[in-house]
């Protein structure tokens, strides 16, 4: 790889994590809608289905924000204002927080209520919050808002991919694919 492209091209694991976990989020985001939508048969399988989901997607925003803090990402075009790449910089670091937030509140909540975070073939996590019908109830609900949180800044984020690559044309969502991002004049970018 040229030191061009290194320099306006995300790293390939980093590129690679992106959207394993864009697709995982994705995911997990309509199983979610369908446990609070179902009290079915199905509602077992997709609570079977979140618990592993979610703690993999836990596993993975540790990987990639360590992979980020140990390679920093290209940098976003020079022609961008400062509230554009003000606001690249917090949404990309409230994905992160919410990536991490998300699980852990889940396995809180399941905990404070009792419930075993189950992932599959006998592995079973230990609790991480102790009995407690109200703290379940207030996890709960938190878990449920940031889930609406998340969804509005995936949209976000997938309106902010689009305008670049679609209107400015300006690299920024091909240094997250694989076709080599344009040089331009730049400064910091977020992943």
């Amino acid at each position: 790889m040229s030191r061009e492209t290194e320099t306006t091209m995300f790293w390939w694991p980093a590129r690679v994590l992106h959207w394993l976990m864009a697709a995982m989020i994705l995911a997990m985001l309509f199983v979610g809608a369908g446990l609070v939508a179902s009290v079915s048969q199905r509602h077992a399988w997709l609570l079977a289905l979140h618990k592993p989901l979610g703690i993999a997607i836990l596993l993975l925003a540790l990987l990639r924000l360590a992979l980020r803090l140990w390679r920093r990402p290209p940098p976003l075009p020079h022609e961008l204002g400062p509230a554009l790449r003000l606001a690249a910089h917090a949404s990309h670091w409230l994905l992160y927080a919410l990536m991490l937030a998300m699980p852990l509140i889940g396995w809180a909540m399941l905990s404070a209520g009792g419930y075993p975070v189950e992932l599959g073939a006998g592995l079973r996590l230990p609790p991480i919050a102790p009995f407690d019908p109200s703290w379940f109830a207030a996890l709960r609900w938190l878990h449920r808002s940031l889930a609406y949180a998340l969804f509005a800044l995936v949209l976000a984020h997938l309106g902010a991919a689009l305008y670049h690559g679609l209107i400015r044309r300006d690299g920024v969502l091909r240094s997250m694919t694989w076709r080599q991002r344009a040089p331009v004049a730049t400064q910091d970018a977020p992943d």
